[in-house]
């Protein structure tokens, strides 16, 4: 159990790595946009590794707040985006 909890703490971070590159290297604000969605993501799967392998469940409310958060942010954001200048 504790090396299938390593194995996807180390796939969360190697993935986590390469959306930086998309956030910070992204030709438009949508690409950003996706790429910090996607780091989000990552970070709620994170503290889900980490209340499976410490058998915490108080950070399960932190788990919904931020995925509430991501999802109104997200949402926000595309609706009222401008478009880029090429």
């Amino acid at each position: 159990m504790t090396v299938m909890l390593v194995v996807s703490g180390v796939l969360l971070f190697i993935s986590a790595v390469l959306i930086c590159y998309r956030v910070f290297g992204g030709p438009n604000s949508l690409d950003r946009l996706v790429g910090v969605d996607a780091l989000l993501a990552i970070g709620i799967c994170g503290l889900a590794v980490w209340a499976v392998y410490s058998r915490d469940t108080t950070v399960v409310p932190a788990i919904v707040a931020l995925a509430l958060v991501g999802f109104i942010g997200s949402v926000s954001v595309a609706r009222f985006r401008v478009r880029d200048e090429q």
